[in-house]
Parts: structure tokens; C-alpha cells; sequence
């Protein structure tokens, strides 16, 4: 049996067919970009390192993943950050907000140990275990945990999102981009973060319900009473 020939697009023969392609491309390309020049207006000026972020009571840092039950590299060093400031007195609790979404699989629990383990005492560490996303995470943190304003930590090809999304949820905040090597895992996230631009302004938009968001927790409030 003969498989039927594919046929080759047609480009339009007529300078007017010409033109109105053009201009479709044009608008797709530009419809494209919206969310990125969305994320880089929002967050003009909102973006830090460690060593001059605002003092801020609350960071979150959100999860990245797992190896063996242990913190990810790009994960750790977001921790990393998170530790440094905390020694610092730059913040006083740390919200870790991550993937609990079954029973092998703990991200905040992970995040809490190696916070631990580098100084911040458990009493001013607060898990999130439903942050499925950067958007269910930003909304948790407004109004699950009560932050209306913190210091975000992630890699720089992800804090832009992060950051655009929290002001949306109410959250005023400032974001700190953890310097990593540009590995095949770094280019991957920056190159996911292209399609995620459309999701995080469809999100921003419509602001959907997280997956799972439950009733009104103390444990930020209680982190920040919680002796140094």
C-alpha cells in the first residue's frame, strides 16, 4: 500500500497573500513575547543579590527537585542563599515550598533537613507541602500562611516568574537569582521558562485556585515569635 505523498505549504503567490502572512507571523511573534515583557515590567527593580536584598522577615525558597532523597545541587544552593541571609539577620524564617504529592517523595522535609543542617533552627523553618507550582506556592504563602511580603530565592532563569507571580498573589516581593553553571540543566530551564511565560500570564490573569489549598496556618507567625 502507497503511502499518500505529503503536500509542501503554499506560500501565497499575491503581494496582498504575501503581506497578510507577514503580518501573521509578526502578530504571533509579538503576541508571544507579551508574558516576558509582562514578567520584566513587573519585576523592574525587584530583582537582588544576597548581599543587598531589603531585610525581609520571611524568604521562600522553592523546591527544585530531589536526588536520592537529598536536595538537588540547583536546589541547595537556593538553600544555600537562604541560610546565608538568615546568619545575617537579613530574614528571620524561611518558608520551604515544594512537592509532597506522594509518599516517596518529600521535597520540604528535604529542604528543612539541609536547612538544619547549615544553621537555621528547625523553630524558623515553615513547610509548604502543597507548592505544586510557582503559582499554587505564591498564593499559599499570601493566604495559607499569612506573607504579604518576602524574599524569593531561586536560579536567574526562574526568579523572574517567581517574583511576577507573587506580586500578582499579593506578596510584595524581592528576588534573589542563586548563581549556577550553565549546564545542560540550566539551559533547559531557561529554555522551559520561555513556555512557562504564557502559563505564568494566563495565571496572572485568571488566577486560579492551587490544586490544593486548605485552611489558614499559624506557622509563619509562629517561626517569626520562635527565639533566634
Amino acid at each position: 500500500m502507497r503511502r499518500p505523498k505529503l503536500r509542501r505549504p503554499r506560500l501565497p503567490r499575491t503581494r496582498a497573500g504575501q503581506r497578510r502572512l507577514v503580518q501573521a507571523v509578526m502578530a504571533g511573534c509579538v503576541l508571544g513575547l507579551l508574558p516576558a515583557t509582562w514578567m520584566y515590567v513587573v519585576t523592574g527593580g525587584r530583582l537582588h543579590t544576597t548581599a543587598d536584598v531589603p531585610r525581609t522577615d520571611v524568604a521562600v525558597v522553592f523546591g527544585a527537585g530531589l536526588w536520592e532523597g537529598e536536595p538537588s545541587p540547583y536546589l541547595a544552593h537556593r538553600l544555600d542563599a537562604a541560610a546565608e541571609l538568615y546568619r545575617e539577620g537579613r530574614i528571620e524564617a524561611v518558608l520551604v515550598t515544594g512537592d509532597n504529592g506522594r509518599e516517596d517523595y518529600d521535597e520540604p522535609d528535604a529542604m528543612r533537613t539541609y536547612l538544619t543542617r547549615h544553621g537555621v533552627p528547625g523553630s524558623r523553618i515553615v513547610s509548604d507541602y502543597a507548592g505544586f507550582d510557582t503559582w499554587d506556592s505564591c498564593v499559599r504563602a499570601k493566604k495559607i500562611f499569612g506573607v504579604d511580603e518576602a524574599v524569593l530565592i531561586s536560579q536567574g532563569f526562574h526568579i523572574r516568574r517567581a517574583v511576577a507571580l507573587c506580586q500578582e498573589a499579593g506578596v510584595t516581593s524581592y528576588g534573589v537569582g542563586v548563581d549556577d553553571r550553565h549546564d545542560a540543566t540550566w539551559y533547559y530551564g531557561g529554555t522551559r521558562e520561555i513556555f512557562a511565560a504564557g502559563k505564568a500570564a494566563l495565571d496572572a490573569v485568571f488566577e486560579p485556585d492551587p490544586r490544593f489549598l486548605g485552611r489558614r496556618e499559624a506557622g509563619v507567625a509562629n517561626a517569626l515569635a520562635a527565639e533566634r
